[in-house]
């Protein structure tokens, strides 16, 4: 995406909203940004337009982003999300969801969170985390998350810069929503 997302988005049905209310904003409830981790984790090889398009999907199969609910997910809870047309249909990528789930539960004992450890690693001594070391901290952590899942995720969130290009409306709600949760 990067910042000619900002040319394609807007009056899309989809990249519209999503560019306009989402990207780039700051988030730090456990459900959305598992979502996120989750979606991106799914786009790797297809259009984000795709992902978009089977948000829904996710969200019904995913049992509402809800951790607990998705670590504790068994085998025949892996054949029904391999058997179900509304999302992507990858066992690689399901199993990922389910160990990172796993991964975002135990970061509730040893950060208070998920957003909690985000922010403990946004800054190393030199300065903020470059995207490399973003990448080598979560192939670490999580599974199925290269660099640019993980560079997307980063971005999609405000922790990584270049979401929107300068000047984009968007910035200015990014702003307010940062301000708002104090990050």
């Amino acid at each position: 995406m990067g910042s000619c997302y900002c040319d394609i988005a807007p009056g899309h049905p989809l990249h519209g909203p999503y560019h306009d209310h989402e990207y780039g904003f700051p988030q730090r409830d456990e459900p959305v940004l598992f979502e996120r981790l989750l979606l991106e984790i799914n786009q790797a090889g297809l259009s984000w337009e795709t992902i978009l398009r089977k948000r829904e999907g996710f969200r019904l199969a995913y049992d509402g982003f809800d951790v607990d609910t998705v670590a504790d997910y068994g085998e025949a809870d892996r054949a029904r999300l391999l058997a179900d047309a509304g999302i992507i249909r990858n066992r690689l990528k399901v199993d990922a969801a389910i160990h990172n789930a796993g991964v975002i539960r135990g970061l509730r004992d040893t950060h208070g969170g998920f957003a909690q450890w985000l922010d403990a690693h946004a800054s190393e001594s030199s300065g903020p985390r470059d995207k490399a070391s973003w990448v080598k901290l979560f192939k670490r952590t999580f599974r199925f998350t290269g660099g640019e899942i993980t560079g997307e995720f980063l971005m999609s969130l405000g922790y990584l810069p270049g979401a929107h290009k300068a000047g984009c409306p968007a910035l200015r709600r990014i702003a307010a929503a940062r301000k708002t949760l104090g990050v």
